[in-house]
């Protein structure tokens, strides 16, 4: 399986938020991205975009509806939003799409600072292994992956999708 090259997918990713903003009527939005791929695909695309603005990062860890299954990832890191979330158009970048349940963290975690004007969900890859009914707005490319196979991002730049498969143990 090829994987495509995230610097082919940023351009006519930029394009298609430009245009669904527009159509929207949206003016100005606020970028937020969910730690850590999601940050990296976000700069990026502001990147593209040509616009220096703050942009918010999110860590869901303690929103996730496995938190207690699983954990605390070592690695948590604060949230941080510098700008209103209250009345805002916000856009919410994320790496990967899958089953949905980081989506739905983010947006919880969202309202917790306030009730947005409206979210723009922008995903780099959706990898269709959907458990909630989350799709996003503007979307990379889709794949589907058997499931021993997963995909890392690398980053923050250039931004690299690689292939790995599982090993039985």
């Amino acid at each position: 399986m090829t994987l495509p090259d995230p610097q082919q997918l940023l351009p006519r990713m930029a394009a298609d938020l430009q245009a669904l903003l527009q159509r929207r009527g949206v003016d100005q939005a606020h970028f937020i991205g969910i730690r850590t791929g999601g940050v990296w695909v976000a700069e990026a695309l502001l990147a593209e975009l040509g616009q220096e603005q703050p942009l918010g990062t999110l860590d869901v860890s303690f929103y996730r509806d496995d938190f207690t299954q699983n954990g605390l990832h070592p690695q948590v890191r604060p949230s941080a939003l510098p700008f209103e979330i209250e009345g805002q158009h916000l856009v919410l970048i994320d790496d990967v799409l899958m089953s949905g349940r980081t989506i739905r963290a983010a947006l919880n975690e969202l309202f917790d600072y306030g009730r947005p004007a409206s979210v723009t969900l922008v995903c780099l890859l959706d990898l269709e292994a959907r458990e909630l009914p989350i799709h996003a707005d503007v979307l990379g490319a889709s794949l589907a992956l058997s499931p021993q196979q997963r995909v890392k991002l690398s980053g923050p730049a250039p931004l690299a999708l690689e292939l790995q498969t599982l090993t039985a143990s």
